[in-house]
């Protein structure tokens, strides 16, 4: 959800518009909003999501509750991810790459040729410098 500064004219009407005809709709932008700069910003205050929280339980739609009560159980992890730099993207990448290349392969070849492709594909290379020497070396050795 983009900050409503963001919003265009057209769509800040549109979303007006569509709240006004839709109460609960009107609810959830109502509490989606707050929850959506903390994420956005990254902010750590530690009673920013114990807030929003408390104020879903008390008064949201029982969606929202539902989705309260799992932020309560997971407020540990969220904190841990608004208050670190690190990331999992690459290696997320990287395990989809892997897929993609076993869903394509699947049927055709063995383990040790599928693990020279994944070895030898282009992205294996670029996210791991120290892989091109040991992909080059496997390219000169003829497959098993």
């Amino acid at each position: 959800m983009r900050s409503p500064e963001h919003l265009t004219e057209t769509e800040r009407k549109c979303i007006d518009e569509l709240c006004d005809r839709n109460a609960a709709l009107a609810t959830t932008v109502q509490y989606a909003r707050p929850l959506a700069s903390t994420v956005r910003d990254c902010r750590s205050e530690h009673l920013a999501l114990d807030v929003w929280i408390a104020d879903v339980r008390l008064d949201g739609q029982r969606e929202l509750r539902s989705l309260a009560n799992g932020r309560r159980h997971d407020r540990a992890v969220i904190q841990a991810t608004l208050t670190t730099t690190y990331t999992s993207g690459a290696v997320e990448g990287n395990v989809t790459r892997i897929k993609l290349l076993k869903r394509q392969m699947y049927g055709r070849a063995n383990f040790d040729l599928l693990r020279r492709r994944i070895l030898l594909s282009t992205c294996s290379t670029s996210y791991h410098p120290q892989n091109s020497d040991r992909a080059w070396k496997l390219s000169q050795n003829p497959i098993r």
